[in-house]
C-alpha cells in the first residue's frame, strides 16, 4: 500500500539562522552514446572512450527533457543534479571537473575561471590565478573583486551582499574557510582556518555550486532576486524561463572556451517517465533522462542511441537512512536481519532492467573514496530470519515499520515500486510496512528536518565525486537540525575516521580513511545502500558527441546535431 501526500509539508520554507539554514542544503531543490550496453539489448558494449562520430556540425537547437523541474537558478543557492545540469551551462567556478572523457574513474579537475592554482604546503591556503580576458554575459569583467564578490556573498556574514541561502547550500565548501584576500587585480588567495584535503572537490560539486554569478547582477536585482536574471560567463546564456515548461539557453558566441556546435538548448521538465519516451518518439525532444527501464530495448530497437555507464563509477546511492532513535531500529540484529532479507539483484534485474548495480557500501562511486570489492549483507532470507530470531522475533515484528520516500525527483529513479519491492522482501521476515510517498520539493525538506517520531526510515538518493560526501551524510556532528544525518546515527570511531580524513592531504591516505569508515558505517546497519545507478540517457539518432563522464552532470558544448 501506498499513501501519496503531497500536502504534508510546505515545499519551500524561510532560511533561519547559520546553523538552521544549513537544513535547507538540499531543499528546493560511463559510456559514450554508441551501443547498447545492457545485457540482452543486443551488440558488444561501446568503448569507454569517446567515439568518433564524423565531424561536428555547427548549428540547430537541442531539446532535453528532464526528470523534474529544476530549482532556482542561482548556482550558489540551488541543489540537485537536475539543476546543476542546467547550472553549469550558465555559470562556471574557479576550477571545473573535464566532462569530455568517460575513460576515468573520478572527472580530472581542469582550470576554469582560474588558469591556476596552488596550494601551500600546510593547507591552509589556495591562490588562484584568474584567467585574463573573461567577461560575464552582461560585460562585466571577472578579476579578482567579482571572484571575492561571490565567495563573500557565500560565506562571509559581514558582507552587504551575503546571502543566507547560499551560505546554507555551499556550507560544506567553505566551513574551513576563514577569509578572501585579493592579491593582484587577477588573483585572490583563499585562506583556510584548517586543512580540507577535499576542499577543491567541493568546489566543483553541484550540492550548492560555487559557480561565479555578475557581481553587477546581484547589485541590480539583489542577491535574493538575481536567479529570475541568471548572468555567468558559461558557454550559454540565460534567455527565458517558463515555470514547468522550459528554460531556454542560446550559444554564448563570447565565450572564452570551447564554443558550443549547437545554437540553443531547450530544457524541458518532464517528470512523468511515459511522456519523456512519447516526447522523444514524436521529435518533441531530443534526448531525455531516466528512461523506463522497460522502455529502453524498443527504442533501441528503433534506432534510437542507449548511453550508459559500462562501469561503476556514477556517483549516485539510492539508500535508506534508518532512524537510530527508534527503539526497535536500536537492536543490530534487526538492522542487520533487515539488510540480509532485500534481494537487490533481483531489484537491479527484474524492476530496473539492470539499469542499476546492486550497491554494496553507503559510499557513492565516482570518487577515490570508492571501494568496488567490498561486499556485505548479501541477499539470504534464512540468515534474515536467524537474525530476527536471535534478536527475539522469530514470528516478526509486532509493529508496523513506516518508510518514507517521495513520487519522483533527481535521482530517485523509480522510488515507489522500488520501495514496494523491499516491502515485499521484508514481509519474509514477518516485517509488515507501510510507505508514505510525497511530492520530490515537499519531500526533500521533510528529509532535512530528519526521521521523525513514529517513522522507521526516509529513502533518499545522493551522492558526490567527493568522497567528503559520507562525511556529512554520517558524522554525528552533522545530525540534524543541520545536514545530513537525518538517521541520527553516531559512532565515535567512524567520527574519529571521518576527522581525521577531513585535514588529510593525500588523497591516497584519505580515500584509505573513508573506505574504513565506510565499512564500519556498513557493519552497524545503520543505512540500508539499494542500488547505483548507471545513468541511462536515450537520445535521437541525429544527436552525436554525447560523452557519459563518471559524474551525475554533462558537458552540452560537446554535442552536436547531424541535421
Amino acid at each position: 500500500m501506498v499513501v501519496r501526500n503531497a500536502d504534508a509539508l510546505a515545499a519551500m520554507r524561510s532560511i533561519h539562522a547559520h546553523r538552521l539554514s544549513r537544513r535547507r542544503l538540499l531543499q528546493a531543490a560511463g559510456a559514450t552514446a554508441g551501443a547498447a550496453a545492457l545485457a540482452g539489448l543486443g551488440g558488444p558494449a561501446p568503448s569507454m572512450a569517446r567515439v568518433v562520430q564524423g565531424e561536428p556540425k555547427q548549428g540547430g537547437t537541442l531539446i532535453y527533457a528532464m526528470e523534474s523541474e529544476a530549482d532556482i537558478l542561482d548556482p550558489q543557492g540551488a541543489s540537485g543534479w537536475v539543476t546543476w545540469r542546467v547550472h553549469r551551462h550558465i555559470f562556471e567556478p574557479l576550477i571545473n571537473q573535464d566532462l569530455s572523457r568517460s575513460d576515468v574513474a573520478q572527472p580530472p579537475l581542469i582550470p576554469g575561471l582560474a588558469e591556476s592554482w596552488e596550494m601551500s604546503p600546510d593547507g591552509l591556503s589556495y591562490t588562484f590565478k584568474l584567467r585574463p580576458g573573461v567577461t560575464f554575459h552582461d560585460g562585466t569583467p571577472l578579476d579578482a573583486e567579482a571572484a571575492k564578490f561571490n565567495i563573500d556573498r557565500m560565506m562571509n556574514p559581514d558582507f552587504e551582499f551575503y546571502n543566507e541561502r547560499a551560505a546554507a547550500f555551499t556550507y560544506f565548501c567553505w566551513l574551513a574557510t576563514k577569509e578572501v584576500q585579493i592579491v593582484d587585480p587577477m588573483t585572490i588567495r583563499v585562506v583556510q582556518n584548517r586543512p580540507f584535503g577535499e576542499f577543491l572537490n567541493q568546489m566543483v560539486q553541484g550540492t550548492g555550486g560555487t559557480g561565479m554569478i555578475s557581481p553587477a547582477a546581484i547589485k541590480q536585482y539583489g542577491s535574493d532576486k538575481v536567479a529570475e536574471h541568471p548572468i555567468g560567463t558559461g558557454p550559454f546564456k540565460f534567455v527565458e524561463r517558463v515555470q514547468n515548461e522550459k528554460i531556454v539557453l542560446d550559444r554564448n558566441e563570447s565565450y572564452w572556451g570551447h564554443k558550443p556546435y549547437v545554437d540553443r538548448i531547450i530544457f524541458r521538465p518532464m517528470p512523468e517517465p511515459a511522456a519523456r519516451v512519447n516526447a522523444l518518439r514524436a521529435g518533441e525532444v531530443d534526448f531525455i533522462a531516466v528512461p523506463p527501464p522497460d522502455s529502453i530495448q524498443s527504442l533501441v530497437d528503433a534506432g534510437y542511441t542507449l548511453s550508459i555507464a559500462e562501469t561503476r563509477n556514477v556517483p549516485h546511492i539510492w539508500y535508506i537512512h534508518l532512524n537510530m532513535k527508534d527503539p526497535t531500529l536500536q537492536d543490530v540484529r534487526i538492522r542487520k536481519a533487515i539488510q540480509h532479507a532485500i534481494d537487490k539483484e533481483g531489484m537491479a534485474t527484474s524492476l530496473l532492467g539492470d539499469t542499476v548495480y546492486r550497491a554494496e557500501g553507503l559510499q557513492a562511486p565516482g570518487n577515490l573514496s570508492f571501494d568496488p570489492d567490498f561486499t556485505i549483507y548479501p541477499y539470504d532470507v534464512d540468515q534474515a530470519k536467524a537474525l530476527m530470531a536471535e534478536a527475539g522475533h522469530a514470528d516478526g515484528l509486532d509493529q508496523q515499520l513506516v518508510f518514507q520516500t517521495s513520487t519522483a525527483g533527481s535521482g530517485q529513479l523509480l522510488p515507489v515500486p522500488m520501495m514496494e519491492w523491499i516491502q515485499r522482501d521484508l514481509e519474509q521476515i514477518g516485517i509488515k510496512s507501510k510507505i508514505d510517498a510525497f511530492e520530490w520539493i515537499t519531500y526533500i525538506g521533510m528529509w532535512s528536518d530528519g526521521v521523525p517520531d513514529g517513522v522507521h526510515g526516509m529513502q533518499f538518493s545522493w551522492g558526490q565525486s567527493s568522497g567528503y560526501w559520507l562525511d556529512f551524510t554520517t558524522n554525528s556532528a552533522n545530525a540534524t537540525p543541520g545536514c545530513c544525518n537525518v538517521g541520527s546515527y553516531s559512532n565515535p570511531k567512524v567520527d574519529e575516521l571521518l576527522n581525521a580524513a577531513f585535514s588529510e592531504l593525500d588523497d591516497t591516505k584519505r580515500a584509505d580513511l573513508y573506505k574504513q569508515a565506510d565499512k564500519l558505517i556498513m557493519e552497524d546497519a545503520a543505512f540500508i545502500p539499494v542500488v547505483n545507478d548507471r545513468a541511462p540517457y536515450i537520445m535521437a539518432p541525429d544527436v552525436k558527441g554525447f560523452v557519459h563522464a563518471p559524474e551525475e552532470a554533462f558537458d552540452l558544448t560537446l554535442v552536436w546535431l547531424d541535421r
